[in-house]
């Protein structure tokens, strides 16, 4: 019995400032908000379990207007967090990622590994699928997390993928 989750990547949130730390509490912008309700039909079809997400609000706002509807709460989990890179939002950012994506094993600082978010990811995969075995469950998180997430149970991605992927974007995996 497999274990269905639908990794939902963030919609459009508002751009974070160059040269200060990201904030967890970044908002959607108004597009992004308009996307995550009309994902709702998509995600209210697949009629999930239950609805977790990364506690940082813009992976929350997207998932909530399907929760609404589902009349589910969305439930955080700190493990579906986006990468902790350990950089500053900054104008190189392509260069550094492009990097971080050729040396997976290697951290920023003091920041999070790419190789440690696939761990992670790889640990929160399964944990879902122990908490709701059988059941469908919509996780609303971010790129460089779902992109491990996917690399954790064997499919082929990288950064090319990563860079490319839409908000939202929604990818299935099976447990």
């Amino acid at each position: 019995m497999s274990t269905r989750i639908v990794l939902v990547r963030h919609a459009q949130s508002v751009r974070p400032r160059l040269g200060e730390p990201d904030d967890d509490q970044r908002p959607l912008h108004p597009h992004g908000s308009e996307a995550a309700r009309e994902l709702v039909p998509r995600l209210v079809a697949l009629a999930p379990a239950a609805v977790l997400s990364s506690p940082q609000l813009r992976a929350v706002q997207t998932v909530t207007p399907a929760a609404d509807a589902l009349g589910l709460e969305v439930e955080t989990w700190p493990e579906l967090r986006e990468w902790e890179s350990g950089l500053v939002p900054s104008a190189d950012w392509a260069a550094l990622h492009t990097w971080s994506w050729a040396n997976p094993g290697l951290a920023h600082g003091t920041g999070e590994s790419l190789d440690a978010v696939t761990v992670r990811a790889g640990r929160a995969v399964q944990r879902i699928a122990r908490s709701h075995p059988g059941a469908t469950v919509v996780v609303g998180s971010h790129g460089v997390f779902l992109s491990r997430a996917l690399i954790a149970v064997g499919r082929d991605v990288g950064w090319d993928f990563c860079r490319s992927m839409p908000m939202p974007a929604i990818h299935e995996i099976r447990v």
